[in-house]
């Protein structure tokens, strides 16, 4: 670490005190912006934490649809995005007036929305769910139809598990994962025969049906690092190597992936955040995610409901 990277984290350490801030980051966050978060973890996690956190100002390292479910879930804190250019294009192919639409031309279904949606379009939610908990909670309600939206892909995984229900998928997708082809993995897994594969489920179908294990990236995390295997190919972001490696180094994890550039099952829009930008936004309380009273009270009903469920 150079003397400048330490002054910088020295400089934001002493504005989270300062302004009892606290700072949540997405495991696909820098390395650099794990090592300094108060709390890491995947969307079930970052919501939980969120709702529990004490600090006056929240500073969410992640995209923009992380952050406005901190303040849905925290209306009377200030929520700080470092950058507001990191959205996600996933969660924007879901639009408010296509899923309106879509509600109302299957009036008997429950919309089942992945917590990687914009706000506008959580107010339309029966329920949100995340990659780790979206079948327990599919399962539990007591609609035999679902409309799911916006990650087709997820939204068949689920399908899968739960047989007994009908699903109207919503055609978006998470580029980096569907850019994730099988014969990628297959390649690996000649190169390391002994390897067990693990996909998120954002992945395109074909490509999570040869991986060992499909979950979300913290189940990933739990099977990569107590799996029998020495060798595990990772089919997620690759910033989920940092914490795979802090967490059992002994462990070789391998990405298909360059990371010195936007490709696949790199998300060009969560590295968009960096620590200047937290200290940016830590000094000048900019970035501040604000949503109508309107949408926070509509949005934070399927969120609870979800949390009430798991």
């Amino acid at each position: 670490m150079t003397v400048a990277e330490r002054t910088l984290i020295d400089e934001i350490n002493e504005l989270r005190e300062k302004k009892n801030a606290v700072i949540l980051a997405h495991y696909y966050q820098r390395g650099e912006i794990q090592d300094i978060a108060d709390f890491i973890g995947d969307s079930l996690e970052l919501a939980r934490r969120a709702q529990e956190t004490n600090a006056d100002i929240i500073v969410f390292a992640g995209v923009k649809f992380m952050a406005e479910t901190a303040k849905i879930l925290n209306p009377e804190k200030k929520v700080l995005h470092p950058n507001p250019e990191s959205g996600c294009p996933m969660a924007d192919m879901a639009t408010y007036e296509g899923v309106k639409k879509l509600r109302e031309e299957h009036p008997d279904a429950a919309v089942v929305a992945y917590v990687n949606t914009n706000a506008d379009v959580k107010t339309l939610a029966d329920v949100i769910v995340t990659s780790r908990n979206a079948v327990k909670v599919v399962k539990a309600l007591k609609e035999d139809k679902i409309i799911f939206v916006p990650d087709q892909f997820l939204g068949g995984f689920v399908a899968q598990q739960v047989p007994e229900k009908e699903f109207i998928l919503w055609k978006g997708f998470c580029p980096p994962h569907f850019n994730l082809s099988p014969e990628q993995l297959l390649e690996l897994k000649e190169k390391y025969p002994d390897a067990k594969i693990a996909v998120h489920p954002e992945c395109n179908t074909k490509t999570s049906e040869i991986a060992d294990f499909v979950g979300s990236t913290s189940q990933i995390i739990e099977f990569a690092t107590t799996c029998d295997a020495e060798n595990v190919i990772i089919g997620t972001e690759v910033g989920l190597k940092h914490q795979l490696e802090k967490i059992n180094p002994n462990k070789n994890y391998i990405f298909p992936v360059n990371a010195d550039y936007c490709g696949t099952v790199h998300c060009c829009d969560m590295k968009k955040n960096t620590l200047d930008k937290i200290k940016e936004v830590l000094e000048n309380e900019t970035n501040e995610i604000v949503l109508p009273e309107e949408v926070i009270e509509k949005a934070r009903k399927p969120l609870d409901r979800m949390l009430e469920i798991v």
